[in-house]
Parts: C-alpha cells; structure tokens; sequence
C-alpha cells in the first residue's frame, strides 16, 4: 500500500500548512488590533497637545491684540511666527488669507481656515467648531470684546484640556489593552 502512505503525508502537510496559516493570520488580527489601539492612545494624546498648543498660542493672540494693539492679521502672522507646529502654520495662512482680502468678512475666512484643519490634526469635530465659533467674534468688536470672548475660549479650553488630562492615563491604557484584548478574542475565534 505505498499509495496509502502517500495520502497520510500529503494530509499531514497539509494540516501543517492549513495550521501554520490560521497562526500567521490570528498573529496579524492580534497585531492589527493592538496596532489600532496604540493608534487611538497616541490620537488622544496628540489631541491634548494640539489644544494645550492652541491654549498658548490663544493667550498670545490676546496679549497681540490687547497690549500691542496689532491688527488681527498682524498679531495672528506674530503669534504664527513664535509657535511651531500644524496650527502655527495655520494662524499664519489665516493672516496670509486676510492680509490678501478680497472682499471675505474674518468670520468666513477662520471659519475656512478652521475646517481645513480638519485632515491634518487630531482636533474633534467639537473642537473645531468651538474654535470656529471663535472667529464670529474677533476682528470687528472693540478690544474689551475681543477679550472677554478670548477668555471665555480659553476657560472652555481650560476645562476640556483638564479632562483630557485627568483621563489621560486609564484612557490611553484603555485603548491599548482594547485593541491586544479585541485581537486576541477576534484569534481565538478564527482558530
């Protein structure tokens, strides 16, 4: 019967591959899994950052307008100038796009600006439409106003960055063990 024992090797390697190949993919689910959690922590501390950045580059815009008395496209292009990073670049295309006005009021042009952001950073969706709702208010009140809207801005900042600090750590743990947990579930159940 050596045609016998050929099928029994044949079967056997077979079953070897077939095994290897249900390892190799629930290795991947798990990596892929675990790859998005950490994905999602570094998101959410990208994201506190982007807003703790916002909240400086907010109280120098103040002092801008209040103590130096630059205009709005002066005062964003100088506080654009002393800060590095995604919104830096954007306070200085805001003062680029009003500097080269065309008739646009500011509230459309931040408004413009801001949902541009929107591929670029980890802002939420709630986070940009607060910083839209910011430029309603610059550019045409007198100084007094502009400054009570920029603190009202900065205390809702003040409270959102708060939060995002105080969850910071159960939040990106969270995430992390969700994404090994999930993909360890997700092997378990392929194989």
């Amino acid at each position: 019967m050596p045609g016998g024992r050929g099928c029994i090797l044949r079967e056997g390697a077979f079953m070897a591959v077939s095994l290897f190949l249900k390892i190799a993919g629930a290795a991947m689910v798990v990596a892929g899994t675990s790859g998005y959690g950490v994905w999602m922590a570094g998101n959410y501390q990208s994201r506190l950052s982007l807003l703790e950045q916002l909240q400086k580059m907010i109280f120098l815009l103040k002092g801008q307008i209040l103590y130096a008395n630059a205009p709005l496209p002066e005062a964003l292009e100088t506080v654009g100038e002393r800060t590095t990073g995604v919104l830096s670049e954007w306070m200085i295309q805001v003062s680029e796009r009003l500097l080269r006005q065309q008739g646009e009021p500011f509230n459309q042009i931040w408004k413009e600006e801001v949902d541009r952001l929107d591929a670029d950073t980890a802002l939420t969706k709630t986070d940009r439409q607060s910083l839209a709702a910011l430029g309603e208010h610059l550019g045409f009140l007198d100084s007094e106003m502009q400054e009570r809207n920029l603190l009202l801005y900065l205390e809702q900042l003040d409270l959102v960055i708060g939060e995002l600090r105080s969850h910071r750590q159960e939040r990106c743990r969270l995430y992390t063990s969700l994404g090994v947990m999930s993909g360890m579930f997700l092997a378990v159940l392929l194989l």
